[in-house]
């Protein structure tokens, strides 16, 4: 609801508040299955390269990259997409580059940040979001397909040179953001 109220569909969560009884399993209901997690013992995972079947626990992936050969100097780093850019995401993207700025961090690698929709940019620009992401060197992109159909037009690195970029995009298929068969997406 919270999300709702701030991109000016209020309306729309008071609502879906009234109904949301109804997105609750009836009372007495009994499953096929349940499956229980304690997320105290998940550990986060990285997928890639080239594939999201792939992944290792982050913990582990600087080592995993030196033995597979994968390049451990993230040129990139790409933010949203429109799976993956509501304005929760992009708050709390922005909190992490206002505390890089409060520490005097800069960060070593280019990032770019795409809003998964028209209404998604104009929220966090109306709100002030994305001053600390062009603050901290992040450059905001349309809300369109870009990096994450191959039409990113890289300058950073040649055409076929071996990289690593960091995605919170939902794929990272070889050649998928840059056209690059030597880009290792995570």
């Amino acid at each position: 609801a919270r999300y709702l109220h701030a991109t000016e569909r209020g309306e729309i969560a008071n609502v879906s508040d009234q109904y949301k009884n109804l997105l609750e399993s009836d009372e007495g209901a009994e499953y096929d299955e349940v499956i229980e997690i304690n997320l105290s013992e998940l550990k986060p995972l990285i997928n890639g390269p080239f594939t999201p079947d792939l992944c290792t626990p982050v913990s582990e992936i600087g080592a995993r990259a030196e033995s597979e050969g994968w390049p451990t100097e993230v040129k990139v780093g790409l933010i949203g997409s429109c799976t993956n850019s509501s304005y929760e995401d992009m708050t709390r993207s922005a909190s992490i580059a206002r505390q890089a700025l409060d520490k005097g961090i800069q960060f070593k690698s280019l990032f770019t940040i795409t809003p998964g929709s028209e209404q998604i940019r104009a929220t966090i620009e109306r709100d002030g979001i994305d001053q600390p992401l062009r603050d901290i060197g992040g450059l905001v992109l349309a809300n369109a397909c870009g990096p994450c159909i191959g039409q990113w037009d890289r300058h950073d690195v040649a055409k076929d040179e071996k990289n690593t970029i960091v995605t919170s995009y939902n794929r990272n298929f070889t050649g998928r953001n840059d056209a690059n068969p030597n880009t290792h997406g995570f």
